[in-house]
């Protein structure tokens, strides 16, 4: 386990110029109070246990989840607050996986405004300047530090760029010189965020973890059940299929039962520095880099025939394993005779001969009404029963699809079969399954 980068400032807290830097009311800060990133403490000691009713976002949100973690969500313990006593929280203590990022920032701040003993973890998974030498892991960490500067908890930096290159990015590689589309970021939550960071934190003391995810958690029957979120347009259970029961048991996602406006709003309420940070997208390691000339520095790539299914040459491609099924862009092919002049589209791959599959205007070669899945995971239990109906997402954001999905429990293959034929199903890719508001897990499609 590679820890080399902890770092714990709890000395900036009490340097007065730090503090004014990050944004801290340096008076409020003179003056003793703890909390002063803009939480009204006034209010907060005249007894008010709701004191952001009024705002865009309920702590209530969070505080139905909290009997269930023995935090006090309510404002802490007010008597003891109101006694002088400056360790008032006899709460858990949590380390949250703090990105940079808004979603993070805000998780953090719920936790620490609801009782818990917060601190916050930062990642470097991926160690790698771009041709600028530009790295966007520092930026990202200076800007948790500003975060919890301004919470007034702890941070830490942990470099997990070994775990990470070993358990996501050569398996990352492998699958795309199958000629597969891999979805690195759901090995990287069952490797990396709630494995090796999780292992990072209970050496830290953690009682639980908590990230920002859209996700939720439902304590049934002494197991763990993984929810939806309530943001259905930010749900990022998809990615979360191939967790486990014991990885999910002490894991606590503040935000899944808020809306992504709600965040912001909170973000903004608490004065956070990245209350207007745009969201983060794409595949770390890759960055701002064209995908291309990433994968070629890891994958000979070489020219090879761009055909149709009848067997007609239309163009040339530049490495078969840089195309994904159902691609419409980026084929450079236009204006061959003998077609209706239709959309080119990717319909199949053939990695051993180097030949890239197209059609012209008829996508029905891309819809499929029954899929295979493979190393099939179930979070928290195996269904009764071998044949359920269920909803499926073969991507994320994709709107769940009714389907029949039938198990091998012996050899951990699914088949699934959709009500209506869906488009594009590749193989690398995942398939998540759900029963109403609980996934079920999912398994990589064939």
């Amino acid at each position: 386990m590679y820890m080399k980068n902890f770092e714990n400032f709890d000395d900036i807290k009490t340097d007065m110029k730090t503090a004014e830097k990050y944004g801290a009311d340096s008076e409020r800060f003179k003056n003793g109070e703890k909390d002063f990133s803009g939480v009204n403490l006034e209010r907060l000691k005249s007894g008010e246990k709701d004191f952001n009713s009024e705002k865009d976002f309920s702590v209530g949100a969070v505080s139905e989840f909290s009997k269930e973690y023995g935090a006090d969500f309510s404002g802490a313990n007010l008597e003891r607050l109101k006694n002088g006593e400056k360790d008032f929280n006899s709460a858990k203590k949590v380390i949250v996986g703090m990105s940079g990022g808004v979603d993070s920032s805000v998780a953090a701040a719920l936790l620490k405004e609801c009782g818990f003993d917060a601190a916050g973890l930062f990642m470097r998974n991926w160690r790698e300047e771009d041709e600028g030498g530009h790295c966007t892991a520092d930026e990202d960490f200076f800007d948790v530090k500003r975060v919890a500067i301004s919470l007034g908890i702890p941070y830490y930096s942990a470099d997990f760029s070994r775990e990470y290159m070993d358990g996501v990015f050569l398996s990352f590689v492998e699958e795309y010189k199958k000629g597969r589309t891999p979805n690195p970021d759901v090995l990287c939550n069952r490797e990396i965020k709630f494995g090796a960071f999780s292992l990072a934190a209970k050496k830290l003391g953690a009682d639980f973890i908590a990230t920002g995810h859209y996700a939720d958690t439902e304590k049934k029957d002494g197991l763990t059940f993984l929810k939806k979120s309530a943001d259905t347009q930010k749900d990022q259970t998809y990615f979360l299929n191939q967790l486990t029961e014991k990885q999910l048991e002490n894991v606590i996602f503040p935000l899944g039962r808020m809306q992504k406006t709600q965040v912001r709003a909170a973000a903004k309420k608490y004065g956070l520095a990245t209350a207007a940070k745009k969201d983060s997208t794409g595949i770390c390691f890759i960055g701002e880099r064209r995908f291309r000339e990433f994968l070629a520095g890891y994958i000979p790539m070489k020219e090879g025939d761009i055909m149709t299914a009848d067997g007609k040459i239309v163009g040339r491609h530049n490495g078969v394993f840089f195309y994904t099924i159902g691609q419409r862009r980026g084929l450079g092919i236009g204006g061959e005779s003998g077609f209706c002049g239709g959309r080119w589209f990717v319909v199949g791959k053939d990695v051993e001969k180097n030949i890239l599959f197209v059609s012209n205007g008829d996508e029905s070669p891309l819809f499929k009404k029954e899929i295979e899945v493979e190393n099939f995971n179930f979070i928290t239990v195996k269904p009764p029963k071998s044949v359920m109906r269920v909803t499926a997402r073969i991507r994320h954001r994709q709107p769940e699809q009714n389907a029949a999905a039938e198990f091998d429990f012996g050899t951990g293959r699914a088949r699934i079969v959709f009500d209506e034929a869906q488009r594009a199903a590749a193989a690398g890719q995942y398939a998540v399954l759900y029963d109403g508001e609980y996934v079920i897990g999912g398994g990589v499609i064939c």
